[in-house]
């Protein structure tokens, strides 16, 4: 494996519209050279993230969730997020990082061990927000 950065650039919340705008008969899109790349991709609705995936070339893959309308994802995100990873086994434990750390419509299962919050504390969290208040009644006001 070749040493270096394991993100060689990013780009943050892009708009999807980047798949429909054209200089005359030319995608804008095939103007960024990150899209060209390979590389993990976060879809997201408004500012929340939707999905996570990989791509050997994010600008295609991209594009089929943009353009395909009987895509899984189709209609659900307006925004994306790439990262330029050009290592494939890096590339995959990005991906499961992201998929773990996010709440997304992902259905896979990072290859990660997930650590679990001790049932005595699960316990203890559920009792003190689920418990009603107890509120104590009021001094009487002396005449």
């Amino acid at each position: 494996m070749k040493k270096g950065k394991p993100v060689a650039s990013y780009a943050k919340m892009w708009p999807r519209e980047l798949f429909d705008c054209r200089s005359g008969k030319l995608l804008l899109v095939k103007e960024l050279p990150i899209l060209s790349k390979p590389g993990v991709y976060v879809l997201y609705r408004d500012d929340v993230p939707y999905y996570v995936g990989k791509a050997k070339r994010l600008r295609s893959r991209l594009w089929s969730h943009a353009n395909q309308a009987g895509s899984k994802y189709y209609n659900f995100w307006n925004y994306f997020s790439v990262f330029a990873v050009e290592d494939v086994t890096i590339r995959g434990q990005i991906e499961g990082y992201l998929i773990a750390a996010m709440p997304t419509a992902n259905g896979a299962e990072p290859k990660i061990r997930k650590a679990l919050l001790p049932a005595y504390i699960r316990k203890f969290l559920h009792r003190r927000l689920h418990e009603p208040l107890q509120l104590k009644p009021k001094a009487k006001a002396e005449p």
